[in-house]
């Protein structure tokens, strides 16, 4: 079936790439496996650590991050019960596979002199918080039980988010989609519809240009060291 199925990578912006590097390498023990420019953006590189063998942690720095304030309410959260806006990322929680190893990963967090709160229960998982560099919010959980629609969805809730009973019907159960071979083509330009910021120009070129071709011009899939026996 076409559906996405996990996390592949998180990127967040840094400030100063090597302060969140060396934070959830020794602070929370995920291990740096590549670090290079950013494809094709000029000045810009990231970082990729392994949370597991298909799942990564990204931190990206351009040369304009530094120079962009961060302001509580706006960029930022805070903490998880804070508001930011919209299209903003309001925290970040990892997972640890077991109440032992939640535990476990509190004591690494607090052997850093790092500030953590929890575990708190929230029925389906039990969840530490702290922060982290440049005023991010984190969080660590564990699942305790099966999330369960029927006990997890509230009906007051879905009516102050203005959803309808066959909408709601159709959210918990999505229409399945085997795919087409990957023959659909690009959707005409609707201004109406999620895109994402480029200059208008490059952005309606970037559109116009056939799959294959833009497939064919990336020039990326070499790694930037080359590995010898």
């Amino acid at each position: 079936m076409a559906r996405i199925d996990g996390v592949h990578h998180i990127a967040v912006m840094a400030g100063d790439i090597k302060k969140h590097i060396a934070f959830f390498s020794q602070v929370l023990g995920c291990e740096l496996k590549g670090l290079f420019f950013m494809h094709g953006v000029p000045g810009a590189y990231h970082a990729f650590l392994e949370l597991n063998e298909a799942c990564y942690f990204s931190i990206v720095e351009t040369p304009q991050a530094k120079d962009i304030p961060i302001e509580l309410g706006k960029t930022h959260s805070g903490n998880g019960a804070a508001s930011c806006a919209p299209g903003t990322m309001q925290h970040i929680a990892f997972r640890a596979a077991s109440l032992d190893e939640l535990l476990g990963v509190r004591d690494r967090i607090r052997t850093h002199g790092v500030n953590v709160i929890g575990p708190l229960d929230h029925g389906f998982c039990k969840s530490i918080y702290f922060g982290g560099p440049d005023n991010l919010t984190l969080e660590v959980s564990t699942q305790t039980a099966e999330l369960d629609p029927r006990a997890w969805i509230d009906p007051e809730v879905v009516a102050l988010a203005g959803i309808s009973t066959e909408e709601l019907a159709g959210y918990v159960t999505p229409p399945a989609y085997a795919g087409q071979g990957g023959r659909v083509a690009q959707p005409t330009y609707d201004p109406a519809l999620p895109h994402m910021v480029y200059p208008e120009a490059l952005y309606q070129q970037l559109l116009r240009t056939p799959d294959e071709v833009l497939a064919a011009a990336s020039p990326f899939s070499d790694p930037p060291v080359k590995i010898t026996a």
